[in-house]
């Protein structure tokens, strides 16, 4: 497998289809050239250079994006445990491939049960998935009807174990890039649906985060938002003044309440909570291919409804909103 330029072939695709416009297309290029492997002083990188490079081909791929497992297979006998164990640890999924199990930290398709029945219809949607760690969700997407799905994610390894299981799916309409929202092409209005699931928390500035996601969509898009917040009133928001559930890097947690409000004051409509979920000790676990701790090493053990630092337990909310089909923002207009 070659690993130099793995994602010439999704932005041949987006090129095809004019979902961007020439300078968001160079723009593009040029980060991913420069990200791509390059300039990480990560010492796992030549490991997970090796998996990929050393990938066992195979004749004869099926695959099943349509279930809570993805699923790639083959009627030969493959040996894949060396390759998905050097892309160790999988924190989102569940895989198998090749008849192997990957018992990932994350229930992922919990998530997606819980997001899908809220959706819009997704076929020939042009979708973008921030923060989407491995593609899970990018195939769950696609095994949907999207026309395209641009995932993008800074992290190295997730992108690797995308590129993984794309080398055997081998779909060009759907990639992981590996970048983040801050450096991808600005202002593109060029998606239908844009997902932001488990990102805004991570944020120092939620409302510059909300407006970067605004202008990705096209007049009249919809965004779909998850992220954890706390019980509470309008106007109420947690800022963690240390570490949050062990992560130093939890910023703002709002009620629903903000949170919709938030969404209205940076120019989105209709904003609507549809799902409001606390995260269960089963579906974020320890696991032999996340090994370490997980979500019940957070937690007060004594009161599983607080975090370790005394802090609510992590709640998830999940609110679709819309860009005025006008394409301005409604402040500007009254």
């Amino acid at each position: 497998m070659s690993i130099e330029n793995p994602f010439a072939a999704h932005v041949a695709h987006l090129r095809l289809h004019k979902q961007l416009k020439k300078h968001h297309r160079e723009e593009l290029e040029t980060v991913l050239d420069k990200n791509w492997l390059k300039n990480t002083t990560d010492g796992n990188l030549p490991r997970w250079k090796k998996a990929l490079a050393e990938l066992p081909e195979v004749d004869d791929v099926a695959y099943n994006i349509d279930q809570d497992t993805v699923q790639i297979s083959s009627s030969q006998t493959i040996d894949m445990l060396p390759h998905l164990q050097a892309l160790m640890p999988w924190r989102k999924g569940p895989f198998e491939i090749f008849g192997t199990d990957i018992e990932t930290e994350w229930r992922s398709d919990w998530k997606w049960q819980r997001i899908a029945p809220h959706l819009p219809n997704l076929k020939d949607l042009r979708i973008l998935d921030v923060g989407c760690a491995n593609g899970y969700h990018c195939w769950r997407m696609k095994a949907a009807g999207a026309q395209t799905v641009t995932g993008i994610d800074p992290g190295k390894l997730p992108v690797a174990q995308f590129l993984l299981t794309n080398h055997y799916i081998q779909d060009p309409s759907v990639a992981v890039l590996p970048m983040t929202l801050e450096e991808y092409p600005d202002n593109t209005q060029a998606h239908d649906l844009t997902f932001s699931l488990g990102v805004l928390y991570h944020r120092r500035s939620p409302l510059d985060h909300l407006e970067e996601l605004r202008r990705t969509l096209k007049p009249g898009g919809t965004l779909v938002l998850e992220t954890m917040v706390i019980e509470g009133k309008l106007g109420e928001a947690l800022v963690p003044e240390g570490r949050y559930a062990k992560m130093n890097n939890v910023w703002f947690l709002p009620t629903p309440a903000t949170l919709c409000s938030w969404l209205t004051k940076m120019g989105f409509e209709d904003p609507t909570v549809v799902d409001t979920n606390q995260t269960a000790l089963d579906e974020q676990r320890s696991t032999e291919w996340k090994p370490g701790k997980s979500l019940a090493d957070y937690l007060d053990p004594k009161d599983r409804n607080r975090t370790v630092e005394g802090h609510p337990a992590p709640i998830r909310a999940t609110i679709i909103a819309k860009v005025p089909e006008a394409g301005r923002l409604k402040r500007y207009q009254e």
